[in-house]
């Protein structure tokens, strides 16, 4: 019935206080980036169906019931990753797409069950529904770094990653670089499909997302720094190339307003080895035990830098990472996760 009532008042255009407003779908809307995209479009306006996999679970849905204008604005809606289909009646009269809703596992025991699935045919049974909407005119998704950088070529200190570079599926595999392949497969498979179907697609490919968070449970990505500070006795020796979750946040929502956005968009604000990252958190609490050692595991992560020369045509200006990290911890200690 909700389905049926979104869908009427979606062609309807919505209309608040005399004002046409648009209407966006924002797909795995309690995830990480998802929440404050959601929150974000919310702040401008934008009416938002979100979909999740359960609307009646509240660890899911209170930090987004509780934004400011989700009373009036925000639809949360049930629809399943490996259901074709499932999101025809969510993105039926809408104007723009976000796809963000992917697994972000970095261990798995069955990588093509727990995260090629959901990322391949999740994107893919998406986009078909998207054919079916005269009223859509972007698809922006939320890839990610790795869906560039693991090409199987030597890296060196000189080289500049840009939107030209891929990697390499089979490179992955042969690593059991199982996310690294998940979301590579499916930007490959999405980019094939919006160029046979002539869908207006971008695609957003942070690094290491970390800020504060909205949703109660730890990510993946967080959890990775709360870790670090949390009673590791070593730290990697490979560089950490990270964003802010508000900056990309923030980029999704320009890559929607900019008319003339288009193709992938590196983003990547800060790049610089652990023990650098480990520097700064000392810096800002002193009083953190923290690893000093370090594991000798590059994870094939070699120096090398991201450029940034196309995410600032979004008119991103990066949250210095200083801020990025005090929010973080500042949040993980507000939520439980961490006693400074």
């Amino acid at each position: 019935m909700e389905e049926q009532l979104m869908t009427e008042r979606s062609r309807e255009k919505m209309m608040i206080n005399g004002e046409r407003k648009m209407v966006v779908c924002v797909t795995g809307a309690s995830g990480y980036i998802a929440s404050w995209l959601v929150k974000l479009l919310l702040q401008k306006g934008y009416i938002v169906k979100a979909t999740v996999r359960d609307p009646d679970d509240p660890k899911k849905t209170d930090h987004l019931v509780a934004l400011d204008g989700a009373k009036e604005r925000l639809h949360l809606l049930k629809a399943n990753l490996l259901e074709e289909g499932s999101f025809d009646a969510v993105v039926d009269g809408c104007e723009a797409v976000f796809h963000t809703a992917s697994p972000v596992i970095f261990s798995v025991t069955n990588p093509q069950t727990e995260i090629i699935d959901p990322a391949v045919k999740g994107t893919l049974n998406v986009l078909k529904s998207c054919t079916k909407v005269q009223s859509i005119k972007r698809v922006i998704i939320t890839s990610s770094l790795a869906t560039m950088v693991f090409s199987g070529k030597p890296m060196t200190p000189d080289m500049v990653v840009d939107e030209t570079w891929y990697s390499n599926p089979e490179f992955c595999r042969t690593l059991k670089y199982w996310y690294m392949l998940a979301k590579t497969l499916a930007e490959e498979a999405a980019w094939k499909f919006a160029k046979e179907n002539s869908i207006d697609l971008v695609t957003l490919n942070p690094g290491y997302v970390i800020g504060p968070l909205l949703q109660p449970t730890l990510n993946e990505t967080v959890e990775m720094i709360l870790n670090l500070v949390n009673g590791a006795k070593t730290y990697s020796a490979a560089y950490y190339r990270s964003i802010d979750v508000r900056d990309v946040a923030v980029a999704h929502v320009q890559a929607l307003e900019i008319p003339s956005a288009s193709g992938r968009y590196c983003l990547v604000a800060n790049t610089l080895h652990f023990s650098e990252l480990l520097k700064i958190v000392h810096q800002l609490y002193p009083t953190l035990q923290l690893p000093e050692e370090c594991d000798g595991d590059d994870m094939g992560l070699p120096l090398y830098m991201v450029s940034q020369e196309k995410a600032k045509t979004l008119g991103l200006s990066f949250i210095p990472l200083e801020v990025t990290l005090r929010d973080t911890f500042e949040s993980l200690k507000a939520k439980g996760f961490l006693s400074i």
